[in-house]
């Protein structure tokens, strides 16, 4: 399948991220199109990775249609009206239009990651403290909601709760800290039973013309998300089946990660494919519908 880098639609285009784009459609809605592209250390990469924005797409309407019980979400239809192209079957969705929180939300079920490098130097992870003597890996005694900021460009950058609330309010920061932890909890346990273990994750949340808040962007996704197959984390092997594995490639490369990024070759673009996709599969125990995407 030949990867979807870019659109261009005949709607207005309201935002273009690294990997989505999104545009106004029938006035009070939002289509948001989940492309082929793939970015890692804020650096978006010429290649498109195959069926990577179908499993984005796909894989959120999965979770958003099994957490709307614990917090309502944006979407309104996945099912694309006869008058856009076909190929933003499987790959968009319609969704209500909602404010983003001027916070980004990361819940950490394991010692890991930035934080694992953030543990090694400071004995905390975003500003928490923790016992000593943790490895790369340990699960914590009970999930850390770790709030970041939005950045517009560049990193966003791990804040405390206290610099949270001053931003989105203490009242909002207490509302949005329950739904994280309950949505973390719930997806650790379906995935538990599929046999994976969500390290962490991360959420966005919005707010309705009436003041309700939602879950928007995307959920429980390989790029929102570090998943581990369980039988291998047992035997103490942290295996990536998400974006991680990118980064651990580009580590391998003398390459400032900065623009302009380095040639992805095919084999790191067709097992980026493959995790995408095995990552679909055994999340959902369904095979991935390839012959649904144009």
């Amino acid at each position: 399948m030949e990867p979807i880098t870019k659109t261009d639609l005949d709607l207005p285009l309201i935002h273009k991220g690294k990997v989505r784009e999104m545009y106004g459609y029938n006035g009070d809605r939002i289509l948001m199109v989940a492309t082929d592209r793939i970015s890692a250390f804020d650096v978006i990469f010429n290649e498109g990775i195959p069926y990577k924005g179908a499993v984005l797409s796909t894989l959120s309407k999965f979770w958003f249609e099994k957490t709307k019980d614990i917090l309502s979400n944006h979407v309104i239809s996945t099912e694309m009206p006869e008058n856009l192209p076909k190929y933003l079957q499987g790959r968009a969705m319609i969704v209500k239009k909602a404010k983003p929180l001027k916070i980004e939300v990361i819940v950490r079920g394991y010692l890991t990651g930035s934080g694992y490098k953030d543990y090694l130097k400071t004995g905390k992870v975003c500003g928490i403290e923790l016992p000593s003597g943790m490895k790369d890996g340990d699960k914590f005694p009970e999930p850390l909601f770790t709030p970041s900021t939005k950045a517009q460009e560049g990193h966003d950058l791990n804040i405390t709760e206290a610099e949270a609330a001053e931003i989105i309010g203490r009242e909002k920061l207490d509302a949005v800290k329950k739904k994280a932890l309950e949505i973390y909890k719930f997806g650790h346990d379906y995935l538990l039973s599929r046999g994976l273990i969500l390290a962490d994750t991360k959420f966005e949340f919005g707010e309705l013309p009436n003041g309700e808040m939602i879950l928007i962007d995307e959920v429980l996704t390989p790029d929102s998300s570090r998943y581990w197959p369980k039988d291998q984390y047992d035997v103490g092997k942290l295996v990536s089946l998400d974006k991680q594995y990118l980064r651990n490639y580009l580590e391998t490369l003398d390459w400032e990660k900065t623009y302009p990024p380095p040639e992805l070759p095919k084999e790191v673009v067709d097992k980026l494919s493959n995790l995408y996709l095995d990552a679909y599969e055994k999340i959902t125990g369904e095979k991935f519908p390839k012959e649904e995407i144009e």
